[in-house]
């Protein structure tokens, strides 16, 4: 007797579990109030807003170039982490990269952006923010850099808007798939509300990539890199920072170095 309640009271346990994963996973993958409020901007940038077509606004920033070379006019689309503010991503890419326009919008939900968080609306907001950035500031290059769930908005856009090249921090190839390996006692199948798939998205895009992860991530592991890896047609450059993790990848200037080099890559190959 004592058994079958032991079993009774570990069922009863089990399925608490699965509803907790489903009901709670929205805000375990966008932990907004971990993205922390925006800090004051360098001189010369500005916030913008794009009215979506269901009426919710996505704020963002926009950082002009502290230098221009030449007549060039490069666009760089920050997308971030799921705890990032969108005004440390432009600012950080603008340190990286200082001749070019940098632009990272606020996700639904995180900071002034209106709506909630999901992966859909990351996935189906990119491309509307992309036409309306460049239409305002007409760029002759543009580059899309997606850092962890970030890379999954930018790999998408890749496969919906033109890119001279793309570039993915911590990458993974489905978020289904780092489900499985975090929670593989779950039913991730039956549970992920959340869908992200940039193995799929980048499987027949012909833009360049590169690819930037760290040795020891344990939240994307490598063999969740190594998928999108061999789904990636156009693989420009395949940097693994050794000893770095998932989060202190961007202090080490192997990963600053692999950053530019990257750039360097798409300039090169667009005939720069």
């Amino acid at each position: 007797m004592w058994f079958v309640k032991l079993l009774a009271v570990g069922a009863v346990a089990y399925l608490l579990i699965l509803a907790a994963a489903f009901f709670f996973q929205t805000s375990l993958l966008f932990p907004v109030h971990l993205a922390g409020p925006s800090g004051p901007l360098p001189s010369g940038a500005e916030r913008i807003g794009v009215e979506m077509a269901d009426g919710e606004t996505i704020h963002g920033v926009h950082i002009p170039p502290r230098q221009r070379s030449g007549e060039s006019r490069a666009l760089i689309l920050g997308f971030g982490g799921n705890a990032w503010n969108a005004d440390h991503v432009a600012a950080y890419l603008n340190a990286l990269y200082p001749d070019a326009d940098v632009v990272a919008f606020h996700y639904r939900g995180y900071g002034p952006s209106g709506g909630r968080p999901s992966a859909e609306a990351l996935l189906s907001d990119a491309p509307g923010l992309y036409d309306f950035v460049v239409g305002r500031l007409d760029p002759d290059r543009i580059v899309a850099i997606g850092f962890s769930i970030g890379g999954g908005v930018a790999a998408h856009l890749a496969s919906r808007r033109p890119l001279d090249g793309l570039i993915l921090v911590t990458p993974f190839d489905s978020l289904a798939a780092v489900a499985r390996e975090h929670y593989a006692w779950l039913p991730i199948g039956l549970l992920l509300r959340h869908h992200m798939a940039p193995a799929k998205d980048l499987r027949q895009a012909a833009t360049p990539v590169a690819l930037i992860a760290g040795a020891r991530d344990r939240i994307i592991s490598p063999a969740r890199t190594a998928a999108l890896r061999d789904a990636v047609p156009s693989l420009m450059l395949d940097r693994t920072i050794a000893s770095a993790g998932h989060n202190d990848i961007y202090d080490r200037p192997e990963f600053q170095q692999a950053m530019v080099e990257a750039m360097r890559g798409f300039e090169a190959a667009k005939g720069r």
